[in-house]
């Protein structure tokens, strides 16, 4: 799990800071958002003091209702040493009492342009992703028409190599050797690079390219919710390798299950086109268009009659 702090929000956002500076790098340990509407009005206790709180109009509205020695007791209160931070809404202005209190707490107080429930939204949505469990796979991540490839295999079996290819046939890299895999929701991973090797790719021999550089900003993308498993392997004469497609097969990383097919690597095999086929091909599927299942049922229906026809010979 990714660390994120106030300040990371602050910027990802451009929150401007009204007070609590010393404690921005403050760290926020969960997605869930809180609005204090109950709080303010005295009632404590159920607060989630280590969810970030969220002041809108409605809560601030109600607090400039209360007298004085009130609004020093609920900000006093809603103002926990767990409290990641406070954010205003609608740029609304700063109470003096969360303001006092915050500063000497050392609690970030930023405000947003943004409607309430809009930030809400998209606060939670990138907290979400920022915090979900994380793996890294040693592997290659691609964009497929539209479909994300994760390229496995051991070293030096080609993975770069095909991804090469498929970003020269138009297809997109996300990223090469480490893939930082995010699981946002069940079954729903989400992959990038690691920021030091975002946009670079490895060619032994070569050494390391900059693709945006080579191939422009079309041939790239930051990250990419991961739907198919490729893993390349040496081709093994003695081992019996699926011919139809029927049978599934499952790759688990973290709590999620992603279809995985094995694909065989000798000389005279176009990788890159293969992959794209199997993309589209898994599209397919999705769509409720299966060839294998096609073909398998019509080879049924085939040897049913040719059994039916032998049968009426016999009779006859």
């Amino acid at each position: 799990m990714s660390v994120v702090t106030v300040e990371d929000v602050q910027n990802r956002f451009g929150l401007e800071l009204v007070a609590g500076r010393e404690g921005i790098e403050r760290n926020i340990l969960t997605s869930d958002i809180s609005r204090p509407g109950l709080e303010m009005a005295g009632y404590f206790d159920f607060y989630l003091a280590a969810r970030i709180q969220l002041l809108g109009k409605t809560e601030l509205s109600f607090f400039n209702k209360l007298d004085e020695a009130d609004r020093l007791d609920r900000m006093d209160r809603l103002c926990s040493p767990e409290t990641p931070a406070f954010i205003l809404a609608h740029n609304t202005e700063c109470p003096i009492e969360l303001k006092q209190i915050a500063e000497e707490r050392r609690i970030p107080v930023l405000q947003t342009e943004h409607p309430t429930t809009r930030f809400s939204g998209m606060l939670t949505n990138f907290l979400e992703g920022q915090l979900a469990p994380m793996t890294t796979i040693h592997g290659v991540l691609v964009d497929v028409y539209g479909i994300g490839v994760l390229i496995t295999g051991k070293s030096g079996v080609g993975k770069s190599e095909t991804a090469l290819e498929l970003v020269k046939r138009g297809h997109r890299l996300i990223a090469d050797d480490a893939v930082e895999i995010r699981q946002v929701a069940k079954n729903v991973l989400i992959g990038n690079a690691p920021k030091l090797l975002q946009h670079m790719l490895e060619i032994r021999g070569v050494g390391i390219i900059d693709m945006m550089t080579l191939f422009g900003a079309s041939a790239v993308k930051d990250d990419k919710r991961i739907l198919l498993v490729i893993d390349l392997e040496v081709w093994d004469p003695d081992k019996m390798y699926d011919r139809l497609g029927i049978d599934e097969e499952k790759m688990k990383i973290i709590d999620s299950e992603l279809t995985k097919l094995t694909v065989p690597v000798r000389p005279g095999r176009n990788l890159s086109v293969i992959i794209e086929v199997a993309a589209m091909d898994y599209r397919m599927k999705r769509l409720g268009i299966n060839a294998a299942e096609t073909f398998s049922n019509k080879l049924e229906m085939a040897i049913s009659e040719e059994a039916r026809k032998s049968d009426e010979e016999g009779i006859e």
